[in-house]
């Protein structure tokens, strides 16, 4: 759902990218709560894992593809303050160096698919979870429905400014319809792919997944057909120093292998919005994008003519990129929460002493 430059005029775009600079202002503030040195380079790699699967488009219906969004992902594994920024830096790599999604647009781009997906997955995952057995399948199941709900949301807010700033005039009412329906099936996907991640995190550290922290019962794993409780940070500080490495080695070898290899094989259909723009007319604004002679455009390196190997490279390309940039971000913003905590400590024992 990258919108690229041409579909909103220039006044609603500048305002969205005010709106979406505010949102990431107040992300990175947020975020100094939910990560720490030991968190900050797992964000990260999820950064880098959403860049992976978004590159793998998948068939929804008849000549039109989706892809994940990533921001109920994001929200559920590392908060949802740290989910619009690992969106954002996702967005700025992909419009940076692979020309996708505009420049002018990129803050109806952070808006429509980090805001918007983030707070809507995040908020919905939290009530079903407060209100359903603390279990495993029950986390999975929440995290399914929230990012299925994410999507159309997404496409509802596209539409709303659309209908505010677009440059082509088309009744809203076919724009809401067509891009709602569409992204109601891709959402089916994203919830899929948002489902087996978290559950899959889950099994193997129940600690790491930001939305299964601070739940008044603890979470519960079947094991050999009994739920017991699953291992938690709070009690002792063994399970809170546990290593990440495994972890975090075996998601980059994920992302890696996903944006390499398995991205060949990613559908060469239109997607949801790229679909609806051409059916109802909503392109015939679209400019070219400011990088589209990039090495990396398209997702292909320049000059390399196997077209396996030169969407292999990209796809690795990206991966490195986002990986180092969202951790290298992630780790300042941990570091001021570390140096916040330390000011204030210091402060209480001034305190204490007079």
């Amino acid at each position: 759902m990258h919108v690229p430059d041409g579909f909103i005029n220039a006044p609603v775009s500048a305002v969205a990218g005010v709106v979406a600079a505010g949102a990431v202002a107040v992300s990175l503030k947020g975020a100094r709560r939910e990560l720490n040195e030991r968190t900050a380079p797992l964000a990260g790699l999820v950064a880098a894992f959403i860049f992976a699967v978004q590159m793998l488009n998948f068939p929804v219906a008849a000549g039109t593809s989706g892809h994940l969004l990533g921001g109920a992902l994001a929200a559920i594994l590392v908060g949802p303050y740290t989910g619009v920024l690992c969106i954002s830096v996702v967005l700025l790599m992909q419009g940076i160096l692979f020309a996708d999604g505009g420049l002018t647009a990129l803050g109806v781009n952070i808006l429509d698919m980090g805001v918007v997906t983030t707070v809507v997955a995040y908020a919905l995952f939290r009530g079903l979870v407060g209100v359903l057995p603390r279990t495993r399948r029950s986390m999975t199941a929440a995290s399914f429905v929230a990012a299925l709900v994410s999507v159309p949301a997404a496409a509802a807010a596209f539409t709303l400014m659309y209908w505010i700033g677009g440059t082509t005039d088309i009744p809203i009412g076919k724009v809401f319809t067509a891009m709602v329906g569409v992204h109601v099936l891709i959402g089916l996907g994203e919830a899929a792919i948002t489902a087996l991640t978290v559950g899959a995190v889950i099994a193997v550290r129940p600690d790491l997944v930001h939305g299964a922290r601070g739940l008044t019962a603890p979470l519960k794993l079947r094991i050999d057909g009994e739920l017991v409780d699953a291992p938690t940070a709070a009690p002792t500080p063994a399970p809170a120093h546990r290593s990440t490495k495994g972890l975090w080695a075996t998601g980059l070898v994920t992302a890696l292998v996903l944006a390499g290899f398995v991205s060949f094989y990613a559908s060469a259909n239109p997607d949801g919005l790229e679909k609806v723009a051409t059916d109802q007319g909503i392109d015939k604004e679209a400019k070219d994008h400011a990088v589209k002679d990039s090495p990396l455009a398209d997702y292909g390196v320049k000059d390399v003519s196997d077209a396996r190997l030169s969407g292999g490279l990209a796809g690795i390309i990206g991966v490195g990129a986002t990986l180092v940039v969202g951790s290298g971000a992630f780790y300042v913003v941990s570091r001021r929460r570390r140096a916040h905590d330390e000011s204030a400590s210091s402060d209480s024992r001034t305190d204490e002493k007079v």
